[in-house]
């Protein structure tokens, strides 16, 4: 399973999570997650490579399944 920020929200769902966040009075994230994709098996050297870019960009990269 991977979860990213949901983009799609609908318009009742942004209401609703700004309605949560107002009564909370601090932010509320939401994320979808997919059951599809399943993180790949790398060796240490792609591992290595792909820890060195998620340094370079400031971001965590997932390498998956395909």
């Amino acid at each position: 399973m991977l979860c990213s920020l949901s983009t799609t929200l609908t318009p009742e769902a942004l209401q609703a999570i700004t309605g949560l966040e107002q009564e909370l009075g601090t932010p509320v994230l939401a994320y979808s997650c997919r059951e599809d994709l399943k993180p790949a098996a790398l060796t240490p050297e792609k591992l290595a490579k792909l820890q060195s870019l998620e340094q370079q960009l400031g971001l965590v990269l997932v390498a998956v399944q395909t």
